[in-house]
């Protein structure tokens, strides 16, 4: 694998402002990784810095939209046009703006899911919108359009969603762009109701990336309650090394890790509580890999 990290989840920076230039720049200079994935840079002055510093590190770059879309509760699957198109313009905003960083991939997000009466409807708008985008995007450096796969009923309410619909989705996809691919978190599983030997085999020949990280389902009155991506191994929290170890099992069992192609398994970890530093937690996120990797 290329491990990679979330870098505006693992430093505070996920509203596009923040300690953006600090942070990345220590990030680059860990030769642990070999992908970071950013997000919304606000200033152009600061993009341009960034931008700088990503040339210099030799890191892989993956663009994230879902801190630009989230912030501003904005849908691409969203069945009102006019609230979709300004979804879209939001995204190709986005995607000038990783051909700006040199980004290889870029993250999308599925809006709110509409219900079960009109959600093969939203399914088939997410669709024409990821196509619409795609061709947008030949022009900006032509990156790989990817997924990410949310919760449903938990804390995003996503429509992508199950993995049943993940896969619809990218099956309609692709019969007309064939390098789309999709993007799950081993932190969303819990969320879902679903395990990884559940979903991985369902839709292995359709993933491009993965996630791993925590959440915390246990009590909905606890700070770390949902898709929030505390530290691995907080107390009471889905996540740590043995399912870490057993996801990269299952990872290598399908052939989805393999030193051909060597996908990017990128942590997705933030301090969360009273006292949690980023460096400590990006220190976690590593141990945790190679620990897990060696079990595995």
């Amino acid at each position: 694998m290329r491990p990679g990290i979330v870098h505006f989840k693992a430093y505070p920076v996920e509203e596009g402002t923040g300690p953006i230039l600090e942070s990345l720049e220590k990030l680059a200079e860990d030769t642990f990784f070999s992908v970071v994935e950013v997000g919304w840079i606000k200033d152009p002055r600061v993009r341009d810095e960034a931008r700088y510093i990503l040339e210099q590190s030799h890191l892989e770059v993956a663009y994230a939209t879902q801190p630009a879309l989230f912030s501003q509760k904005l849908s691409l699957s969203a069945l009102d046009a006019e609230v979709r198109r300004r979804a879209v313009n939001q995204v190709k905003n986005c995607i000038r703006e990783a051909c700006h960083l040199g980004a290889r991939w870029i993250r999308l997000a599925a809006g709110k899911d509409p219900g079960p009466e009109r959600r093969e409807e939203a399914k088939q708008v997410l669709v024409d919108v990821i196509l619409e985008l795609r061709e947008f995007a030949r022009d900006y450096g032509d990156p790989l359009l990817t997924l990410k796969v949310f919760d449903r009923g938990v804390d995003k309410e996503s429509l992508i969603g199950p993995s049943t619909d993940a896969l619809d989705i990218a099956k309609a996809v692709r019969r007309h762009y064939p390098d789309f691919g999709l993007v799950v978190d081993l932190s969303h599983f819990p969320l879902l109701r679903e395990s990884p030997e559940q979903a991985i085999p369902m839709v292995k020949d359709f993933l491009t990336h993965v996630h791993i990280g925590n959440c915390f389902t246990k009590d909905i009155c606890h700070v770390a309650y949902g898709d929030l991506q505390p530290r691995f191994g907080l107390p009471g929290g889905e996540i740590d090394v043995n399912e870490v170890r057993g996801f990269f099992r299952l990872l290598l069992d399908v052939g989805f890790l393999n030193p051909d192609r060597r996908p990017v398994v990128s942590a997705e970890v933030r301090p969360l509580l009273r006292g949690e530093r980023p460096g400590l937690i990006v220190a976690n996120a590593k141990r945790v890999m190679e620990e897990a990797w060696a079990l595995a």
